[in-house]
């Protein structure tokens, strides 16, 4: 008669251990941490059609993935929408693409030069077909008549116009970035000059040289209209995001704009350099969630990841970012 080999403690001990783990993956279900992408700046998510959409530069081209879930859309397969061509003013330094679905097509709105940060100006696409990630056909230069430095470019939509925002210099030298806004005829057209609603004021709008004010992103909840902006330095720690409160009924008149005296998200002893952000809803609708990048570690400068995190608003109807989310700790994914 034969006898049956009992296991061995090393095999009890692993049949332990995965049992653990299984516990775990359970126990971590519908949780995630951040960073949620390993590397990237300037992230730009938008919700459509049960799609959620990410669009990035690799610096000479323009890419756009997309999933169900916002963590998936940072990380899922990407297709190159946009190749930037030689020997032209938009060459080089593709910055900061935003993907706008306005009045039934899709537009890409980005920043880009000849190599020459100089000469740095606002371009637009704009889509073939309903496809985020289809056919685009380049448009051109978008800019005020003044016509100078700009990155950076959103638009929003009020009481049915459209405004261009953006980051820009006064004049010809990098002296600093201040936030501008432009009525818009049509979303591949400013129709008028230029107002600047914001320029470094504050202390903490004033870590590194030159000045800056930039990455101006528009939130609303309810009738309340907001600019959030980064500010500082985006090479340095301090690098953060700052508050404008439209209190006026013109957007166009710089009276019209509020700043938040301090910052609305900023540094925490673990995390570095939050800012350029965009803002996007859970997929049932229930959580405003941001979505924004760091550094990786604290003196990394421009070497940074992506990272998300929900928000609420307080009782004046004002957004509430609270702090950054530390690395590695385990959060609640966006509700389903």
């Amino acid at each position: 008669m034969m006898l049956r080999n009992r296991p061995g403690k090393s095999v009890f001990f692993l049949l332990i251990l995965l049992s653990f783990c299984l516990i775990l993956d359970f126990c971590e279900a519908g949780k995630l941490k951040n960073p949620v992408a390993p590397n990237g700046a300037d992230p730009w998510v938008t919700f459509h059609d049960g799609l959620y959409h990410y669009c990035f530069s690799d610096g000479s081209r323009i890419m756009v993935s997309r999933a169900p879930r916002i963590q998936d859309a940072l990380n899922a397969k990407a297709k190159v929408i946009w190749q930037a061509h030689s020997d032209t003013t938009y060459s080089d330094n593709v910055w900061a693409p935003e993907l706008h679905f306005i009045a039934g097509s899709w537009y890409v709105y980005f920043a880009a030069d000849d190599g020459n940060n100089d000469n740095h100006r606002m371009f637009v696409l704009k889509g073939a077909n309903a496809d985020s990630q289809g056919a685009y056909v380049f448009k051109g230069k978008i800019a005020a008549p003044t016509d100078t430095w700009a990155i950076d470019g959103t638009v929003l939509e009020h009481k049915n116009r459209l405004y261009f925002l953006w980051s820009g210099w006064e004049g010809k030298e990098n002296i600093e970035q201040n936030i501008y806004i432009a009525p818009m005829r049509d979303p591949l057209t400013v129709s008028g000059e230029r107002t600047m609603i914001s320029t470094p004021r504050y202390t903490w709008e004033k870590n590194g040289k030159p000045f800056v004010n930039e990455g101006p992103q528009v939130l609303k909840n309810g009738s309340r209209i907001f600019v959030i902006y980064s500010a500082s330095g985006s090479w340095t720690d301090d690098y953060c995001l700052g508050l404008l409160s439209l209190v006026g009924r013109d957007p166009l008149d710089p009276k019209s704009w509020r700043k938040k005296m301090v910052p609305a998200f900023a540094r925490s002893e673990q995390v570095a350099g939050p800012g350029h952000c965009s803002f996007t809803k859970s997929p049932d609708g229930s959580e405003d969630w941001i979505v924004y990048h760091a550094a990786k570690r604290p003196g990394s400068g421009w070497d940074r990841n992506l990272r998300m995190q929900k928000f609420n608003w307080d009782n004046k109807g004002n957004p509430d970012f609270g702090t950054p989310v530390p690395a590695g700790v385990a959060i609640d994914a966006p509700s389903e």
